[in-house]
């Protein structure tokens, strides 16, 4: 695994089960950084692990776009974004899901580069999942960068920014997209790019 560079202000988390009909999902990401997406989080961890490893692979190979793995590294794969409980692996670059001002202090003093804070907002993708934390807690200064997660999109993106998010991190809406660079477009202007 190399190690990753700091994370952009916004960051996809995949989930191909959520992918238009015949949509295929390398493709889709490739149009995402076409568009200006640098960073993406390979979840997918319903595959068998070495078709995950080709995934990762396949999706390594777009020019400019950094891939992490969820939970366990995967060869290729610039870093590993580890569940909120999850016992860090031995890899020198992860993120790590949290859900509460507590846990971003942990995985801070952990060594954690980035994290993700959630839920933002209610989720489609995880309905019931909540509730949304409170806005207070992103606009504390965190010694790492917190990106907004849960029920962001195009229309409070922005928000996630003034609340104090460094960025925010998105799955549904671009994987339910039937323009995913579209969405990725807009995503990164309301983030400030």
């Amino acid at each position: 695994m190399t190690s990753a560079a700091l994370p952009d202000r916004l960051l996809l988390l995949t989930d191909r089960s959520q992918l238009p009909e015949g949509a295929d999902l390398v493709e889709v990401v490739r149009s995402c950084a076409s568009a200006g997406l640098t960073q993406v989080v390979v979840r997918e961890l319903d595959l068998d692990p070495p078709d995950r490893q080709r995934l990762v692979a396949e999706l390594s190979a777009v020019a400019g776009l950094t891939v992490l793995a969820a939970r366990t590294p995967l060869a290729g794969a610039s870093g590993v974004h580890l569940a909120a409980g999850q016992q860090r692996p031995a890899v020198d670059w992860f993120g790590r899901s949290c859900h509460d001002v507590a846990a971003v202090r942990r995985a801070s003093e952990e060594g954690a580069a980035y994290v993700t804070l959630s839920p933002f907002a209610a989720s489609t993708s995880k309905p019931g999942y909540g509730p949304p934390v409170s806005g207070e807690a992103y606009a504390i200064d965190h010694d790492i960068p917190v990106f907004a997660l849960g029920g962001v999109g195009p229309g409070n993106a922005a928000a996630a920014r003034a609340a104090g998010a460094f960025g925010v991190a998105v799955m549904g809406c671009v994987m339910r997209a039937s323009d995913p660079a579209g969405v990725v477009r807009e995503l990164m202007r309301e983030v400030g790019g």
